[in-house]
């Protein structure tokens, strides 16, 4: 079956700023608020194909000239060898199927979220593309660790920057309704590593409609730590398509940044 059957639904600005004041005791009142976020709609998934519904989702930020079906995706994925019942066990193949299947740039990070890729990841966000990103789904559906034993795809489609006092007020522009928060003016930059002293993530995943927000710590950790097939999979009777090394190759430490092509 093929999750499309259910009409996508697309959160508003409303809704994000309504995620934000219901987590106001995450956020340290020391801090000034970024908060840079471009919609994706939400699609509900059928069996294990949430890094397919990521990838759909994460369409909507690519500037296409016309929408690619699910079902498309989930064709051109099992003909490829990538999937069998419409999991994603490889970064690699990810990648590979969204240059396919959208015509867009994809960028491989290969070294967790940390470190130098962590600017890249802000600097994409806060450009308003997608990031698709492989983690262990809490039953809450939020960043856990399980070895891998509940590998699962969200895409991330915004991030909330914790900034040092009096930086927002001078470039941005605060939120009438919450105060300490700020938007981007058009086109602003990713503020410099040494302002940025705290950061949430904006994520939607393939069983929810709606947007989470993670701490950016929690979900590369989770990301590092993608290691082994869940037994219980592994003896289900099915076929899965796990690339050479298992779920530790394809999924550990790895990162899809997707971006339009140049025009």
């Amino acid at each position: 079956m093929i999750a499309e059957r259910d009409s996508p639904t697309l959160e508003g600005p409303e809704d994000i700023k309504k995620l934000l004041k219901n987590r106001k005791d995450s956020f340290r009142t020391e801090l000034q608020w970024l908060f840079f976020h471009s919609p994706v709609p939400s699609l509900i998934q059928e069996g294990p194909q949430c890094g397919l519904v990521a990838l759909w989702m994460a369409g909507a930020l690519l500037k296409l000239e016309e929408a690619v079906p699910l079902d498309t995706m989930v064709r051109v994925a099992r003909e490829r060898g990538y999937t069998a019942q419409g999991e994603m066990f490889s970064a690699d193949s990810m990648a590979l199927l969204a240059r396919e299947v959208y015509h867009c740039g994809a960028e491989l990070l290969s070294d967790g979220m940390a470190g130098l890729n962590r600017r890249k990841i802000l600097c994409h966000l806060t450009s308003g593309y997608p990031v698709l990103v492989p983690y262990d789904e809490d039953c809450n559906h939020e960043p856990c660790s399980r070895g891998g034993h509940r590998a699962h795809w969200a895409v991330l489609s915004g991030v909330v920057l914790g900034l040092l006092c009096n930086t927002g007020s001078k470039l941005f522009l605060e939120d009438p309704d919450m105060p300490g928060f700020f938007h981007p003016y058009p086109d602003s930059p990713c503020p410099p590593d040494h302002e940025v002293k705290e950061v949430f993530l904006l994520a939607k995943q393939g069983k929810s409609q709606r947007s989470q927000l993670w701490n950016y710590t929690q979900v590369c950790g989770s990301n590092l730590q993608l290691l082994d097939l869940d037994p219980k999979r592994a003896s289900d009777g099915k076929t899965y398509v796990l690339p050479e090394g298992g779920v530790k190759a394809g999924l550990c430490g790895k990162v899809v940044l997707l971006h339009p092509c140049p025009a």
